[in-house]
């Protein structure tokens, strides 16, 4: 059995207790801290520092309910220091992380962008994610519909950060076929979406799945 109290033996995703919350949600929903050499919270955005995890559901209450009840040094059973701006740093990360992904999934051809080549992809029923920037013209977005299902539409980026994934200045269509890449960047979009969801930026950005 995992920590989480399930069997990975069938495959099941392991699942994570949120120190804010109590509750346990899987790990690919929940944000992984450590504690640095330092003493301080650090965000573990992929997964992989060494130490013991303190997770976390995306969400500025969550985090912020954790930072003044201490949560951080109560999980860790020692007196850890949370740095200033711990919030903004974590979605800056968290966006970092998915739009390198994304570059990562246009570099194995797994991702185009522009309107007609999104179009094509779309008809063709290649593309099984549809990227739209929640900046972009709501009149040029209404023209492109996502694909059918959950998870199949991004809407929490910007059309700067969709343009670094692009190597452009800006993007405003994307999209991604099916594969590896694109399950992790649902995954980290759906965290990053929940984050700005709360921001006051932008209504738009807590949009991540097929809401058409």
């Amino acid at each position: 059995m995992s920590r989480g109290g399930r069997d990975k033996e069938h495959g099941e995703i392991p699942e994570r207790r949120c120190i804010a919350s109590g509750e346990s949600y899987p790990i690919s929903k929940l944000i992984r801290f450590v504690a640095g050499p330092g003493g301080e919270v650090v965000p573990d955005i992929a997964g992989k520092l060494p130490g013991r995890g303190i997770w976390i559901t995306p969400n500025r209450a969550s985090l912020e309910k954790a930072i003044k009840k201490k949560l951080f040094s109560r999980a860790a059973k020692t007196q850890l220091t949370v740095p200033d701006g711990l919030f903004e740093l974590v979605e800056r990360l968290m966006a970092k992380r998915v739009t390198d992904t994304i570059a990562l999934a246009r570099k194995s051809g797994r991702a185009v962008a522009g309107y007609e080549k999104v179009k094509g992809w779309l008809l063709t029923e290649e593309a099984r994610v549809l990227i739209q920037a929640f900046d972009g013209s709501e009149r040029g977005k209404s023209k492109l519909s996502s694909p059918p299902g959950k998870g199949t539409f991004i809407g929490c980026l910007s059309a700067n950060e969709i343009g670094l994934a692009f190597g452009r200045e800006h993007v405003i269509h994307a999209a991604l076929a099916s594969g590896g890449l694109t399950k992790r960047v649902v995954e980290d979009a759906a965290k990053l979406g929940a984050l700005r969801e709360e921001s006051g930026d932008s209504p738009r950005k807590g949009r991540t799945s097929h809401e058409r």
